[in-house]
Parts: structure tokens; sequence; C-alpha cells
């Protein structure tokens, strides 16, 4: 417990990426914390990349946890990995990690296009792929085993006090909500290029269309109703930044912005937005209106954590972490099932079809466990 954090990640003119900020230690987290087993789950961890995910969501200062091996395909951040998690066994792929079968869990926190083949935890669950979105899902189907994404915006405190007054009944059916992931982005991020087997500007990140990381502002109504989104439109703007136009980056994506309109499974709508050429708006946020908003009578607390944790990453990312570790013990379901995250996925997916069409209505594939 209380080891050196690693630094927060920097963008190339050296300023801490959005949602990597560091969190003020809370005193009061841990109070009313009670333990409820001494089980250590073993579980391993793969990815140490630009953001430094591996290790930013707390496993290694988990009561419950044990973080018994690592991995990451560049050498170095595989041993940088081991120490941030306190970890001596290391390999040289998730491949071949995921083989020690003494192992219970994994976290996947390699780059996007990977998630869907390693079977992810971070955010997205695919990457622009609706037939990786299918073979994800039947695989968790047919393994028994728990999934679960890390989807940061449904630890968010405004997020999680919805959910409660949603379940509780205190909001009736969602009429309308909207949400926003705006993130700044004038220079391409670097990301993992297989090519080079190293991170630079011709990874992954570089130019990728904005709905296909969608899930920071489609959890603004599917992490709050466990919902699904079952048609959209979508209208693209053209990005200003240079790969941001489809010449300059391998997705052929001209847009820096991408604005949704979906109608939900409840039959209302929902606003959802992915930015990246918004210099004067940045963050992950939302809102919901319901037919009803009834006097709070539910505790819209989250939990407490363990001693030794604060928040984490993205305003709540620890939240995430203890319900996954708390559902492989208390065997239950996840907070972000393999449904709901496809469901949050694939949204935007269909939603990048529709833009590229000129806002055509487009019907969405739904997941249902």
């Amino acid at each position: 417990m209380g080891a050196e954090e690693p630094p927060s990640p920097k963008d190339a003119k050296g300023n801490v990426i959005p949602g990597f900020e560091k969190t003020k230690t809370d005193p009061s987290a841990s109070k009313g914390w009670q333990p409820f087993s001494d089980r250590k789950i073993r579980v391993g961890i793969a990815g140490y990349g630009l953001c430094h995910f591996g290790a930013a969501w707390g496993f290694h200062d988990h009561p419950n946890v044990e973080v018994v091996a690592v991995t990451d395909l560049i050498p170095g951040r595989c041993a940088e990995l081991a120490k941030a998690c306190r970890c001596a066994k290391t390999y040289p792929s998730c491949e071949e990690m995921i083989k020690d079968d003494k192992i219970e869990a994994v976290f996947i926190a390699t780059d996007a296009p990977s998630h869907a083949r390693l079977a992810a935890s971070a955010v997205p669950a695919v990457w622009g792929s609706l037939e990786d979105a299918d073979r994800l899902f039947e695989a968790v189907k047919k393994s028994g085993l728990k999934y679960m994404m890390f989807e940061t915006s449904c630890g968010h405190a405004d997020l999680w006090a919805m959910r409660q007054r949603y379940e509780a009944g205190e909001l009736g059916k969602i009429i309308y909500s909207e949400g926003e992931y705006y993130h700044y982005c004038p220079n391409p991020y670097p990301g993992y290029n297989p090519k080079t087997n190293n991170i630079d500007l011709a990874g992954w990140r570089n130019g990728g269309p904005p709905q296909w990381y969608p899930t920071h502002s489609n959890a603004y109504y599917i992490g709050v109703t466990g919902g699904s989104f079952t048609e959209v439109c979508c209208m693209g703007m053209p990005g200003i930044a240079a790969h941001l136009r489809p010449e300059n980056n391998p997705y052929k994506n001209p847009f820096g912005s991408e604005i949704a309109l979906f109608r939900t499974s409840e039959g209302g709508m929902s606003r959802m937005a992915v930015c990246y050429d918004l210099p004067a708006a940045d963050g992950e946020q939302g809102r919901v209106y319901g037919q009803k908003n009834e006097k709070v009578t539910v505790n819209t607390a989250r939990p407490p954590l363990p001693p030794g944790l604060n928040e984490g990453t993205h305003r709540g990312g620890n939240h995430l972490m203890c319900d996954f570790v708390d559902a492989i013990l208390r065997d239950r379901k996840p907070r972000v099932d393999v449904a709901q995250a496809l469901n949050m996925t694939v949204a935007g997916i269909v939603a990048h079809q529709s833009a590229l069409k000129n806002g055509e209505l487009m019907k969405i594939p739904q997941y249902v466990l």
C-alpha cells in the first residue's frame, strides 16, 4: 500500500491529458468500509502505454487483490508496470499471460484496437467493428466468466446518483438525456503502432472517428438506465487539425466532432457528443431528465473505498475497480457487463456510419443477456 504513483501522462506540449489529473486525497473516502472476505483474487494486468493505464486503477492497493503478473509488448514499459504494481512476474504478451492458470482475472489496458481480441476492460469494448462486437458477445456468453468494461463515467458521483434514483423509480422513464466527451486534440496523441512495436504518432489514436470512442458520453443514458439506443441520426463536422482530415489518418475519417441524436429503448431521446476540436470545452459530463423528479429518498453516494484508495483516474475509476472485484467475490453481475458495454460502444460505431451518410437514420444492433 502507498507506493509512489506513476507520473500523470502528458501530451506533446507537456499538458496533463484530461482525465488523468492527480486526485486529491479524500480523508473520508474509506469511511464506513467493511471487509467481508479474506480472499485475494489473483489478477494479471496488461498495458502500460502513454497513459500508464495498467497501474492507474489501484488493483495493487486493493486488500482483496494480488497482482500476480503483468505484461506489455514493449520490454521497458513492462518493467515499469511491474514496478508500479509491485509484481515480480512478467510476460512478453497478453496472449502468453492469460495461459497462466494461476490468474483468476485480467485487466486489459492495451490499445483500443486490441480490446475485443483480448476481451477488454478499458474502453471502448471494440474498435469500429460490428463483427468484433458480435464475436466478443458470443465469447463472453460461452465462457461463463464475468466481463466488465471500466467505463469511467459510470464511476462519476453524479452518474452514480442518477442511477440510484432511476432504479428507485424517482425519475420515471427518461424523456431526454445528453452527454458530452470533449477532448481537445489539436495534435495527434501517440498510440501503440504494431508496425513499429512502439508508441508513436502513427499509432491507433491518430485521427480515429470521434464516435468510435463514445462510451464516456453514452454512459449518461445507458449507464444510468441499463437500457440502450435503438436508432441514430448523427452529423459530423470536419476537423480543423491536420490529423483529423481524411487524407492524413488511416481511418479516412473527415470529422473532428460528431453529434448524435439517439432514440432510446424507453422511447425517449438522447443527444450524445464526442468532440476533439473544441478548445474551450473539456471533460466528460451529462444530464438526464425524467417523467418524474421525486424527492431523493435513496442513498445516492458511491460506496466507501478500501483504506488507501482514493477515487482514482477519471473521477471515479477506483469505484469501478472495486465493483469488479466485489462482483467476483460475491458472484454477481458487474456494473457494466458485456451487454451494456457493447450497447454503449456499438451505438457510436453506427453513429459514425450515419455521419458519413449525412445524418441518415440508422438502426442499432441490440445486446441483451
